[in-house]
């Protein structure tokens, strides 16, 4: 699986003009799984990325996790994250998970959340939708997180 976490002050997700998800400070994800993965790759992602310390201490290093600060988790299903762009002009979706295993870890992925961080701090996106996505990246500080899948 994939993320690319966005430390952000505020971030929202609409479809056809409804929001359907916002949260104040903290971390904005664009996840996506990639063929082979399974509740195990998901698992191991949310456990990294609820753990990475990518917000400030007080003497400004970043050391605190989002469960250090009780930040909001926006997650939003992204599929092109698995792009292959080696060759061509074109990029290659073949790298990630079929919609529907993409949809069904997705699912997942949300529910572990909600379990780790508390529901009431965790919105999402809205899977195979049209998404418009807006944040204010709060840095920026901007990681790229992968746990491949076990082949």
């Amino acid at each position: 699986m994939i993320a690319l976490l966005q430390r952000v002050a505020q971030a929202s997700v609409s479809v056809d003009g409804e929001l359907v998800g916002a949260i104040g400070a903290g971390l904005l994800v664009l996840l996506c799984a990639e063929r082979g993965d399974s509740e195990k790759e998901a698992d191991a992602l949310l456990a990294k990325l609820s753990a990475y310390r990518v917000f400030n201490d007080d003497a400004g290093r970043m050391n605190r996790s989002l469960a250090d600060v009780g930040g909001g988790l926006l997650l939003v299903p992204q599929f092109t994250l698995a792009a292959d762009t080696r060759s061509g002009t074109r990029p290659s979706f073949t790298p990630a998970a079929a919609p529907e295993d993409g949809r069904r870890l997705f699912d997942y992925a949300v529910r572990q959340a909600q379990q780790r961080l508390g529901q009431d701090r965790v919105r999402t996106g809205q899977f195979g939708a049209h998404m418009q996505v807006a944040l204010v990246n709060d840095g920026p500080v901007t990681f790229w997180l992968q746990v491949p899948p076990v082949r």
